[in-house]
C-alpha cells in the first residue's frame, strides 16, 4: 500500500515481527505500521534517506510473507 502520510510518501509493508523491530532500529525511516497491525507491518517512508536496495528487500520479504499459499498437491 502507497500513500502521502503528512505529506511523505509512504509504503506499508509486512514484516516478520522480530524482523520489523530489528529494522525500526536501525533506519529513521521505518516506523510502526500507520493504520495497520503495528506487530507486523511497518510503513517506510520512501522520500527520506532509504536506500533503494534495503527497501526493495523489504518489498521481497512482505510479498514472501503476503503471496497465496499452495495447498499440498497444488500445482502452478
Amino acid at each position: 500500500m502507497v500513500f502521502d502520510h503528512s505529506g511523505h510518501l509512504c509504503l506499508n509493508l509486512k514484516c516478520d515481527p522480530s524482523k520489523a523491530d530489528f529494522l525500526r532500529g536501525i533506519f529513521t525511516d521505518v516506523k510502526p505500521g500507520y493504520h495497520m497491525n503495528k506487530m507486523h507491518w511497518n510503513t517506510i517512508y520512501l522520500d527520506g534517506d532509504m536506500q533503494e536496495q534495503d527497501v526493495y528487500e523489504m518489498v521481497q520479504h512482505s510479498f514472501r510473507l503476503t503471496k497465496p499459499k499452495l495447498k499440498t498437491g497444488q500445482i502452478l
